[in-house]
Formats: C-alpha cells, structure tokens, sequence
C-alpha cells in the first residue's frame, strides 16, 4: 500500500478568490477541465466535486434556491450549504474537499485526500467474537485499552500530572493500576502532540519502567516527539508511521492512522480492526479523513466537551462581556452537540462512546475559568444520540468500566456488555499535586537570562517569526494578571520583528496579552509552544481590531 496523500485538485489566484459571489460558484481546471462546486456562505467556504453521488451526473444551479444545486441526469438535488441530498431526502452526503485560503497571497487552494478510503484496502470479513476476546477499558480523558485477542495497546495516555503547563488536569481517578496496564501494553497511539493526549510527566514515569515500549504516531509535518530529546525522557522505540497504511501487529489485528482534514500538520485519528471487527477512534480531529470515515464500524469513540482552547473565556474589552459570552459558549456546545449527534447518525457505528473530554480547571485561581467554560455532557450527548438513533448503542463510561465487544453485539440489550468499577470506585479526583509541578514553572522565573532585557530580542529572532503586520504588548503578571511587579512590558512589531518603545504610526493589527510569569518564562526558557499559554488559560488578550492571526 502507498500512504495516504493530501494533493491539490484546484487553486485560484487571489483576484479570482474576490471575484467568488455568495452562495454557489461553479468553477472548471483549465487543464484537465474537471468541474468543482464553491460554496461562500457568511462564515465559511466549502467545496466539493461536480459529480452527483448517484450515477456520477454533472450538478446546475437550482433556480428555486441559492443553495441548492441539481444533477442534470436524475434530478437529484444537493444542498452545497450543508452537502447533504434533498432529493431524495435523507440519502447521501457529499463527499467534500477542504477549502484552504492563504494567508500570504490570498490565494485559495482545494485538497482531496488521496486515496480517500484507505481502509478498504485488502477487505477482510468480519469473524465471530467470543466473549471477551476484545475489550474496551476506560482509563481516563482521551486514555482507553484495547484488548483484541492476547495483544493490548493504549490509546493517549495521561495518567498523572496537567496539560497546558498548569491550565488542565484530570477530572477522571484513574484505576489504581493504570501505570502498570500501561508498562504492560503491547504497543501506545498517541495521535498529536497536544499535552492532554503527549503528556510527559506520564511518559517520564513510562520510561523508567519500560523505555522500549513501541509508541506509534503518524507522520504528521509538526512531529508528535519534537520536545522529546529536550525533555529528557527516554523512549526508545517511537514509530512514525504513514497515513492510510494499514500496521500489522499480528495475523488478525492491525490499525491504520489517518490525518486531520483541517489540522493535517497536527492531528490524526486511528482505525483499529480485529478479525473483520472495526474500532474507529477520531480523538480530536476536527474534520477526520477530511470527513470521509467507514460506516457502520462497531464502536466509534470520539470527544464530546467543547471549550479545549482560551476563547472566548481569556478574552477582555469590546463585545467581551460577560454575558456575551456565557451566549456564545452555550450556542458553540450546543452546535458541537448538534454536529457529533449527526456524524454518529450519518456513520451508524453499531456502538458510539464519548471520550477525551474528562479535563478540569482545577487549580484556585483559574476558578474563573471553570465557572465559565461549562461544557457538554457526555450523558447529553449520548441521549442526543440515542433520540436520533434508537439503533446505536451509547456507552459513557467512567473509570475502569469495560466493554466486551462480542456481548455487545450478540445482545446490545444484555448488561453483561457493559461492567462497571466496583461500588466505591472513586470515580472523580478531589486532589492534584499543584505543588509538585508549579515549583518546577515557578523555578523558571529566576533563570539567569531573564536578569538582562537582551533576552526578548534574542528570543523572538530564534522563533523567526516575522513578516506579518502585527504588534504585540507582553505584559508579565502575577496569577491573577495583575502586572508583576519589576517584570518585563515590551512590544513586538513583527512586520520587521522590532522592537519598539511605542507602536508604530501605520495601520496595522494589536494585541494586547497578559501572561503568568511562570509559565511564559517556562515556556521561553524550553523553547515550548504558547499553546501552554492560549489554551491552558495562562493568559488574558485584547485584540484591536477583533480578529483571529491565524498565522
């Protein structure tokens, strides 16, 4: 088999980009003259091929509605604002292809992910399970061992310690043996680098037990292990792996990583199969398989919760006020309720579980945040589920509850398919170590670079970032962002990556962030992402004019 590629199946320049009108635009490649379908819709673009699903008919626009399109062939009827066939109703959707505007040109290119259906790739026939022979154990957040006959492997261990430097922590007690399930495992998926799914204080504990354990990611272009060698951890045996190639672990089982259609460079999803039997876990992608998935697999696990990053929560001024957005975050959870009820729908997995949403806003001073971010409950979702769908099992699991696949099957009613913890299982943490691990970012603060200013320039030049007509005031702060006294208040303008006593007099964009001493300096000094800053909470932003610097 060849990996999976995603490739270019149009592109515009930026002056047919401004030409695109709302509603449908019918667009043909002057080379090969295959025809596509734009969609420009208030918010977001989508596109797909010119080819109706039924007998392959090419699409004209529907005079009675802007967003609908009809094969010239049969008549059917496809909605481009949602790709799903009106006529008939409740059919198809159509495959889509991800819009990808540039930020530098202004250019617009589509992708297709070829081949689009890896997993069909040397077929095999599902086989009789017995009971038992393969098992689905929940751990916690995003972490769930499989057993597919005498072989385990774990999925996104996070066992001990935060994510986002100090911003997430477990909801979830994990069994009491979970490190030694893990040391146990035949073989680990960690599907992207976020600290919540790589989480180092559990592979540090990991690696003293066993550091040859077989680790398998995908081949994504920001690599999973970047901070591996600088973390000192020591893992021996990391498998990076092409997308849509299916991995043989033994004679019956094998799984096979696909990317993210939106984040590509970052997230992936996994297929498991076992005698013919499939286990589709999409983490937290976001478009996976740019939204071309096997239907009908046996159990799909996805996440469910919603407010995994600091907006709207970390944001201050302007239409930031507390009501607008306690609106906002209860519309957005209610619009990822929506979306997950629906791809369940349209995928039909015979068993749909919720997961890789047990994270809390644990420490005292981020009260705030827990108070605001409210997210959605997997019991929520799963009720969603079964109203739509009265035909899928649901499973919300807690800590250590087990799914036996092949009791589960045989009878989805019977409640030996599902067995829960022991009563008195602590299901929920009520104590973190907060200490241990904000001494380590607290050490940070008094590192010797930062007693001279000539850090900040050196800093920025060796991140590289430049180009781009933005400034930024960085304000050092206490935890609760008031400014630290004697820390450091600076500008960046990276349209030249200088570094002003006062911004600039042209136009151009501001932002305004106030970060914690600890973790920013924890971040500069290991040259870490500032996603530890954005997503765990770690700092407040204005913005002027309100827009989102993708790059």
């Amino acid at each position: 088999m060849t990996s999976q590629v995603s490739k270019t199946v149009l592109r515009l320049e930026a002056e047919d980009v401004q030409t695109l009108k709302d509603g449908i635009n019918l667009k043909k490649h002057p080379e090969d003259g295959k025809c596509y379908i734009i969609y420009k819709g208030k918010d977001k673009m989508r596109a797909c091929r010119n080819q109706c699903k039924h007998q392959g008919g090419l699409f004209i626009e529907d005079i009675e509605d802007s967003r609908t399109v009809r094969c010239t062939k049969h008549y059917w009827k496809l909605n481009v604002a949602t790709m799903e066939y009106v006529n008939p109703p409740d059919s198809f959707t159509q495959d889509e292809l991800e819009v990808v505007l540039s930020d530098t040109d202004g250019s617009l290119e589509l992708l297709e992910l070829n081949p689009p259906d890896p997993w069909t790739a040397e077929p095999r026939e599902a086989q009789e399970l017995h009971a038992g022979e393969i098992t689905l154990t929940y751990i916690t957040h995003a972490c769930m061992e499989l057993k597919a006959g005498n072989k385990r492997m774990m999925f996104d261990p996070w066992l001990t310690g935060p994510a986002f430097a100090r911003g997430w922590w477990l909801l979830h007690e994990p069994p009491s043996d979970a490190m030694d399930r893990l040391s146990q495992a035949d073989l680990i998926y960690i599907s992207h680098m976020h600290s919540d799914h790589l989480s180092y204080p559990t592979l540090q504990r990991l690696s003293m037990k066993r550091p040859d354990i077989p680790i398998y990611v995908g081949d994504t272009s920001r690599p999973v292990f970047w901070y591996l060698e600088k973390s000192g951890v020591n893992l021996t045996n990391v498998n990076v792996v092409p997308f849509g190639v299916w991995q043989n672990v033994d004679e019956l089982l094998r799984f096979m990583i696909l990317m993210d259609g939106v984040h590509p460079e970052l997230d992936t999803c996994l297929i498991v199969e076992y005698k013919g039997h499939m286990i589709l876990n999409t983490v937290d992608c976001t478009r996976p398989n740019n939204g071309r998935l096997p239907h009908g697999v046996d159990v799909m696990m996805s996440d469910f919760a919603g407010g995994a990053s600091g907006f709207p929560m970390t944001f201050h001024g302007g239409k930031y006020t507390e009501s607008w957005k306690a609106d906002f975050i209860k519309n957005e959870r209610k619009k990822l309720l929506k979306y997950k009820t629906q791809l369940v729908k349209s995928l039909q997995p015979k068993i749909y579980c919720p997961f890789a949403g047990y994270f809390t806003e644990a420490h005292p001073s981020d009260r705030y945040i827990k108070e605001t971010n409210i997210k959605n409950s997997a019991a929520d979702l799963n009720q969603s589920i079964r109203k739509r769908c009265p035909n899928i099992l649901t499973w919300t699991p807690v800590p250590g509850s087990v799914l036996d696949l092949a009791l589960a099957l045989h009878d989805p009613s019977s409640r030996s398919a599902i067995t829960e913890p022991p009563n008195g299982t602590k299901i929920y943490k009520d104590s973190w170590d907060f200490d241990l691990y904000l001494e380590e970012l607290k050490a940070s603060v008094s590192a010797e670079i930062f007693k001279c200013k000539s850090w900040i320039q050196y800093y920025y030049n060796w991140a590289g970032f430049k180009g781009y007509n933005l400034v930024i005031r960085v304000i050092e702060t206490e935890d609760d962002f008031k400014p630290l006294k004697g820390g450091y208040d600076y500008l960046v303008d990276f349209l030249d990556l200088s570094f002003p006593d006062e911004r600039p007099e042209r136009d151009h964009a501001f932002e305004e962030i106030k970060n914690r001493v600890n973790v920013m300096r924890h971040v500069i000094l290991n040259g870490q992402l500032w996603d530890d800053l954005y997503i765990g909470y770690n700092n407040r932003m204005s913005r002027d004019p309100d827009v989102y610097h993708h790059k």
